[in-house]
């Protein structure tokens, strides 16, 4: 579940982004659409707990994130929330199984290598566990972060232009893979993009259009 209400973000000498409300259901989809440089970006660091807003609320999967100090901000967003980037961001230097690990850590968790194994089974790429990301071809990186994102079953997965970089088969079966991990979790699933074809094969999804956001001068 994700409620947002008057928010606003401010970056330090620049404009203020005020965004429209929204409600999305737990479990729920949205497409956050628009052009590059719409706000999407700072809309998903603000549902990430990220950025803290400079106006309104945001609550996600039931936590008011403003009411939160930003260390603990931090360890809600390890244990709640699965980020999927544009850019992987795997470490070169640990396996994939390694790089699973630092969730863990992250979350102040010990390891468990168990759940681990499961979570790239569940996407395909267990084999994978002991390879280096410079191993690993383009789809068996992203499949390698989405295990990465949901090994914690998070409430809500934010995926950021998960199809920019993909042909037509490769963006359909990546899809594919966010909706149904999502639904596995009961996650709610926010997918920020401007990918034609995202918008068309998930037409039933909530949108929020962020091409017609307000930008008010500081």
């Amino acid at each position: 579940m994700i409620l947002g209400r008057d928010l606003a973000c401010q970056y330090p000498g620049g404009a203020r982004l005020a965004f429209p409300d929204i409600a999305v259901p737990q479990g729920g989809v949205l497409l956050l659409r628009g052009r590059s440089g719409s706000g999407k970006s700072s809309w998903l660091a603000l549902a990430a707990g990220l950025m803290a807003p400079s106006a309104g609320t945001i609550e996600v999967a039931g936590q008011s994130l403003g009411a939160l100090p930003p260390v603990q901000r931090d360890a809600w967003r390890a244990r709640h929330v699965g980020f999927l980037p544009q850019k992987l961001h795997l470490s070169a230097a640990l396996t994939v199984a390694g790089n699973l690990e630092l969730v863990y850590f992250a979350a102040g968790l010990p390891s468990d290598a168990a759940a681990i194994s499961a979570a790239l089974q569940a996407l395909g790429v267990g084999e994978l566990a002991t390879r280096r990301p410079q191993q690993l071809s383009g789809g068996q990186a992203q499949r390698v972060a989405l295990a990465r994102a949901v090994l914690l079953q998070p409430r809500v997965i934010l995926a950021d232009e998960p199809t920019a970089s993909l042909d037509d088969v490769a963006a359909q079966e990546a899809l594919a893979l966010l909706q149904g991990t999502a639904q596995r979790c009961g996650a709610t699933l926010v997918i920020a993009t401007h990918d034609a074809r995202v918008v068309a094969a998930l037409s039933q999804a909530q949108v929020l259009d962020l091409d017609a956001f307000r930008e008010v001068p500081a």
